[in-house]
């Protein structure tokens, strides 16, 4: 058994569990979308275009809003998406020449198609996992679109074995998702089960 390189939770013969995977899946989806958004939010809602000034000589009073203008600048999203792709490309084909620069887009589908591979054979993944949830996190906050954060629920109150053990993991969800309990994967549905989780918290100490 392998632990997940990026939760750390039993992920069986692969090097990131399914429901990392599957998020991974869905972040190199949204990330070329989430870029081609920061031109609209290169200017402040409150300037219109007409007000438009150079950056970097307008001085403090510029509505260009300069951490968009960083980003869109840098390409920090395209280079490091990019820079996975030659890494598990040289892995995969090391007789193959580096891919050029076929910018985010072309890379973020590429690194999806190869995902039953990069899962299964390529250790960093956990680490792929991690650089692209946080330019998610980073592209989102430019946007005035947040990434959602988790609410903690408690710890799980279902008993695991005939001894009467209780798990005891911490439960948290997304706003308005299922309750699963990620340790011993009892789900709790409904309002009568989350009105029992509530209920059978541990005191807290004096």
């Amino acid at each position: 058994m392998t632990d997940c390189g990026l939760c750390e939770h039993d992920a069986g013969t692969r090097y990131l569990c399914e429901r990392d995977t599957v998020a991974l899946a869905g972040r190199l989806d949204q990330l070329p979308a989430l870029a081609d958004e920061l031109v609209d939010f290169l200017v402040p809602r409150r300037s219109g275009f007409g007000e438009l000034v150079t950056a970097r000589t307008a001085g403090p009073r510029s509505p260009i809003n300069e951490d968009v203008l960083d980003e869109l600048r840098d390409n920090r999203a395209g280079e490091i998406v990019h820079s996975w792709r030659v890494d598990v490309q040289r892995e995969r084909w090391p007789h193959h020449s580096a891919p050029p620069p076929s910018g985010l887009a072309a890379d973020c589908r590429w690194l999806a198609m190869e995902l039953e591979w990069i899962t299964t054979h390529y250790p960093p993944v956990g680490d792929l996992a991690r650089e692209v949830r946080a330019l998610e996190a980073e592209l989102r906050s430019l946007v005035g679109d947040p990434v959602p954060r988790r609410q903690r629920l408690g710890t799980c109150v279902a008993v695991t074995d005939d001894a009467g053990t209780v798990c005891g993991a911490e439960l948290s969800r997304l706003p308005g998702g299922p309750v699963r309990c990620r340790s011993c994967g009892c789900a709790y549905q409904g309002e009568t089960d989350l009105l029992l989780l509530l209920h059978y918290q541990p005191t807290p100490a004096a």
